[in-house]
C-alpha cells in the first residue's frame, strides 16, 4: 500500500514539474527595456562627449577649463606650448573624434572599441582634476565634501567612465565575434571558389 502511494505521489510530482513552465530570468518587458538602455547608454555617451567637445571651441569653455588644466600635472605643461584657446580647440577636436568613433558601433565595432578606450582615458584624466584642482569644499572641512563648482561638476565623470568601459567591452566582444564568424566562413568560400 505504501509502495503504491509513494509511486502515485512521485508520478504526481513529476506531472506537476512538467506542467510548470521554466522561469526565465528575462521575462516580460525586461529585455525590451534593457535594449533601450543599451542604446541610450552608447549614444548618450557619444552625444555627451560630442556636445562637450563642440563647447571646447568657444571662449566660454576654454576659459572655464583653464584653471583645471593649469593645476593638472598631467596637462598643465601644454599651456607652455599652446594658448588657452588653442588647447581647448585641440581637446574639442579629440573629443568630437572620440564621440564619432563610439557612435560607429553598428558598422565598425573595432573603431567603437578604440573610441571607448580613448573615452576611458579622457574620463580618468578629468577625474584626476579632483585631486589637483580645488574640488573639495574647505568651509565644510574639505574631503569628502565636494565643492559645487568643481567637485560636483567632475564627479559625474565616474558614471561616464563606467559607460565608456561598458561600450568598450561590448564593442570589443562584437568585433571578436564578427572576426571569428568571418574566419569560419572564409575557408568555406575559398573551397567553393576553388571548385568553380
Amino acid at each position: 500500500m505504501n509502495a503504491t502511494r509513494s509511486s502515485e505521489e512521485s508520478s504526481a510530482d513529476s506531472m506537476n514539474t512538467k506542467s510548470e513552465p521554466a522561469i526565465s530570468p528575462k521575462q516580460g518587458v525586461g529585455p525590451q527595456v534593457e535594449q533601450v538602455g543599451v542604446h541610450v547608454l552608447r549614444y548618450g555617451l557619444a552625444l555627451v562627449v560630442l556636445w562637450i567637445g563642440l563647447m571646447k571651441f568657444t571662449a566660454y569653455e576654454a576659459t572655464g577649463i583653464q584653471p583645471l588644466v593649469a593645476s593638472s600635472p598631467l596637462l598643465g605643461w601644454l599651456y607652455r606650448i599652446l594658448s588657452v584657446r588653442e588647447f581647448s580647440a585641440a581637446l574639442g577636436a579629440v573629443e568630437c573624434a572620440i564621440a564619432a568613433l563610439i557612435a560607429l558601433r553598428p558598422w565598425f565595432p573595432r573603431a567603437s572599441a578604440v573610441g571607448s578606450v580613448a573615452a576611458v582615458f579622457m574620463f580618468l584624466t578629468t577625474l584626476s582634476f579632483l585631486f589637483s584642482a580645488p574640488g573639495w569644499e574647505p568651509s565644510l572641512g574639505g574631503f569628502p565634501v565636494l565643492s559645487s563648482s568643481v567637485g560636483q561638476f567632475l564627479i559625474k565623470d565616474v558614471v561616464l567612465l563606467g559607460a565608456a568601459i561598458w561600450t568598450c567591452g561590448e564593442a570589443y566582444s562584437a568585433n571578436y565575434t564578427e572576426s571569428r564568424e568571418s574566419n569560419r566562413i572564409s575557408p568555406v568560400l575559398m573551397r567553393r571558389e576553388s571548385t568553380n
